[in-house]
């Protein structure tokens, strides 16, 4: 019942869409609100439509997804450092700087694991594989992750990329990879060089076969998880990011998480209006608070470039209750 409360709710307030409309004006006071505090975060205003992206499903609100493994680290003394990005240790891996869209379609749960599982893949390589996996196949082929673009678990897409495998696949247009994303960037919140976001499309139909004009076969495309588990805690995300690379959090966003633009972002006001899933990349601290490095898939005209930082260490908005990750097979 959330869930469709949520939707109803999203599609009716994306009816609005110019600076005048209740939804912008509210908007820019929650802005105003958290820019007045002077709080770890700066707020700005975004005239566009509010977007219909906070469609991923909890796992432990829901009977239906995939539970995978806890995993358990060994009580020994990791060194880890006050600060870790992996973009500096391993340079060579394109996908780790990559920011990627999910346009008008409920993908985060998707865009979430494949990012991660990119990134996973070169890091075990040894930096010498680029491979992009597809959000569009994982997206459109995986029946047991959930709703598609209405809406999906993020252990499932792990399990998935376990038992089935999924293709490789870039940003929309890229016909270098099996299944590029089907749908081109948009402006979620911001005026910015894309256009507005259309409304929520539905979910295309699997296809098992690489995309038109791609002369790849699509047996030879595929991509497989090795192991895939599930991660509680602060100390034990960091140490597998440390260990392995980028895992997928999810989180419950409020209202003032829209108007985010730098800083390390913690609520500050309004209300809940649903869970999203992101890529957890790193670590640091700053000014003496501790954030976590994130990557959204609202491209690189939302937010920070795109990236965002948020509050770690007291479980903010829930992203330390689980994050989701595993091994490749290479």
């Amino acid at each position: 019942m959330r869930t469709k409360l949520l939707i109803i709710f999203i599609i009716l307030i994306s009816a609005f869409n110019s600076e005048k409309n209740p939804i912008h004006i509210f908007y820019k006071e929650i802005a105003e609100k958290v820019n007045s505090l002077n709080t770890t975060w700066k707020a700005t205003t975004y005239n566009r439509n509010f977007n219909r992206l906070l469609l991923t499903f909890r796992d432990d609100n829901n009977n239906n997804a995939v539970s995978l493994p806890e995993k358990k680290f060994e009580k020994k003394n990791y060194n880890l450092p006050e600060s870790y990005d992996p973009r500096e240790k391993y340079p060579k891996c394109e996908s780790l700087n990559e920011v990627r869209d999910q346009a008008n379609c409920g993908s985060c749960w998707a865009f979430g694991a494949t990012e991660a599982m990119s990134d996973r893949i070169c890091i075990h390589s040894d930096q010498k594989l680029q491979t992009r996996v597809s959000a569009q196949n994982l997206l459109t082929c995986c029946s047991s992750c959930g709703l598609g673009c209405h809406g999906g678990y993020p252990s499932s897409a792990w399990k998935y990329w376990q038992t089935t495998g999924i293709s490789t696949g870039g940003l929309y247009g890229d016909i270098k990879t099996c299944q590029p994303y089907f749908l081109p960037p948009c402006d979620h919140y911001g005026e910015g060089s894309h256009g507005d976001c259309p409304p929520q499309v539905e979910t295309p139909e699997c296809k098992i076969d690489c995309s038109d004009g791609n002369k790849k076969e699509y047996e030879n495309e595929m991509t497989y998880g090795e192991s895939v588990y599930s991660i509680i805690g602060e100390e034990n995300i960091m140490k597998e990011i440390y260990e392995n690379g980028p895992v997928e959090g999810t989180y419950y966003i409020y209202e003032d998480f829209i108007t985010y633009k730098s800083g390390i972002y913690q609520h500050v006001v309004g209300e809940l209006i649903g869970d999203h899933d992101i890529k957890i990349l790193g670590w640091g601290v700053e000014n003496g608070v501790k954030y976590w490095i994130c990557v959204n898939s609202w491209n690189e005209e939302w937010g920070d470039k795109g990236f965002f930082k948020i509050k770690r260490g007291n479980n903010e908005c829930g992203i330390e209750n689980i994050a989701y990750a595993g091994m490749p097979k290479l």
